[in-house]
């Protein structure tokens, strides 16, 4: 196993312009315009896989985009797991803030990133880190490495709810039968801090439509006698807070898990500063649920954020109108125990019955996904934290996720085995914002990391 280090260094270059080459390709899930790419980029991942060593490899069509399943069996009575990962990515915009375009990654040095950091849509979440995988198993079968077997489940729509994934998993339960499912989807504390992620929390998706008038009216013959939409719909989403940032929809608490005291303080005990972060975000102050610290805000509490609010005029100069429509997206992100299909509902009737007359209101879900909250004490989470200790020389510290992934309940639930979360991004690397990046540094860890699990999984698993 020692020799996975050289493996990296001879092969180096390489295994950054593959990740470069397929960082090129815009597939963007979310926009249909970018339907080919999308496609073009499964069939890129098929070979990768084949070249890698699977010696079975298939494009699996869905109602949306496919699913590139591969796999290395070598021994139906050793160990078997299932790695999951998507090669779609987010929409890049706003693009005026990106400091070189989304889709053509360059590469640059930064104070965290000193040996260099790849900048493009997609680096880090998840074209970098699922590509470690396949650069791992590479390693493994071209050295005869390989302890156990191995799948492959790549898709293609995680961007925009991983709604055809879950009828795939539902129809191929015996096709996809594993021991442990293995994902880097997530991030780490720091470089010098390894962290195996043990939560994630659940996702409702709504967009949200007010409509007034039946046309757009002018501002000066109409303005103080006919509801503004943009204003309503402004007052609204205030509604949903109230002073102690706490949200004000009936119901939305009832199930949240409360962790204790003793659990909130093994919490704290990860490294963290607060002047770091708000330096990083260049803010003079955090924000967020009274009575909580910012990490156990973003982590282990729910929250309602808006991610998007439109309406009326917003092009260049003035048009003084009253529009007949204003629009939000709005996610709200779950602990365990919060039923999202629940929780959308609750959303639904509360926002309607504030609207106040003259106005009328549509809720729209998109998708969601329930939280999840993997034990320390399984055998997967041993094998994770003996890799990173072979590697960073440490133990990893665990830590809840404020992120979402949520196919991971129903791989759980269809699937019957635990998920282990082994990510190599920081949280500064601007996953869903413009410049994101990956740095160089950790994409090579990664693929040096986890070969280890795969032996130390095995010997624990006998």
């Amino acid at each position: 196993m020692q020799t996975i280090q050289s493996y990296i260094k001879e092969n180096k270059d390489r295994f950054l312009n593959e990740l470069i080459d397929l960082l090129k390709i815009p597939s963007i899930s979310a926009d249909s315009a970018y339907k080919s790419d999308v496609l073009k980029t499964a069939d890129i991942i098929k070979i990768s896989l084949e070249e890698a060593g699977c010696n079975h490899v298939e494009i699996c069509e869905t109602d949306g985009y496919p699913i590139v399943y591969g796999e290395k069996i070598i021994d139906k009575n050793l160990p078997t797991i299932l790695v999951y990962g998507h090669y779609d990515v987010q929409p890049p915009d706003p693009l005026g803030l990106w400091n070189s375009p989304p889709f053509e990654p360059v590469i640059q040095k930064t104070e965290l990133h000193p040996e260099g950091a790849i900048f493009a849509r997609g680096a880090c979440d998840d074209k970098g880190q699922m590509y470690m995988h396949v650069k791992a198993l590479e390693y493994m079968t071209s050295n005869n490495e390989l302890p156990c077997n191995v799948k492959f489940m790549i898709e293609g729509e995680e961007e925009v709810g991983s709604v055809n994934l879950a009828k795939y998993v539902v129809a191929n339960r015996k096709k996809l039968q594993n021991d442990v499912i293995l994902i880097s989807d997530t991030g780490m504390i720091a470089q010098d801090v390894p962290s195996i992620t043990t939560g994630l929390r659940g996702l409702s998706y709504v967009e949200v439509e007010v409509t007034g008038p039946n046309r757009d009216l002018h501002s000066g013959l109409y303005g103080g006698a006919v509801a503004n939409p943009i204003n309503v719909l402004t007052k609204m989403i205030a509604s949903l807070h109230d002073e102690n940032n706490h949200i004000t929809i009936p119901g939305f608490y009832d199930n949240v898990e409360n962790l204790s005291e003793a659990e909130r303080a093994e919490m704290a005990k990860a490294p963290f500063s607060l002047d770091a972060y708000k330096k990083s975000l260049e803010i003079n102050a955090v924000y967020g649920e009274k009575g909580y610290s910012t990490n156990e805000r973003n982590s282990i509490r729910p929250t309602l954020d808006v991610n998007g609010i439109w309406g009326g005029y917003t092009g260049e100069g003035a048009k003084t109108v009253i529009a007949s429509k204003a629009y939000a997206k709005i996610s709200m992100r779950l602990v365990p125990n919060q039923d999202w299909e629940e929780i959308t509902q609750l959303f639904k009737t509360h926002f309607e019955s504030i609207a106040p007359k003259g106005v009328t209101v549509r809720v729209t879900p998109h998708h969601g996904g329930q939280g999840y909250v993997t034990p320390i004490d399984s055998i997967g989470y041993k094998a994770a934290s003996k890799a990173y200790e072979q590697t960073f020389g440490k133990t990893p510290i665990p830590q809840r996720s404020g992120g979402s992934i949520p196919i991971v309940s129903l791989f759980e639930k269809e699937l019957q085995s635990k998920t282990i979360l082994m990510g190599f991004g920081l949280d500064s690397d601007a996953i869903h914002s413009p410049n994101e990046h990956f740095g160089i540094w950790n994409y090579l860890k990664g693929i040096e990391t986890i070969p280890w699990f795969y032996k130390y999984f095995t010997e624990l698993k006998k």
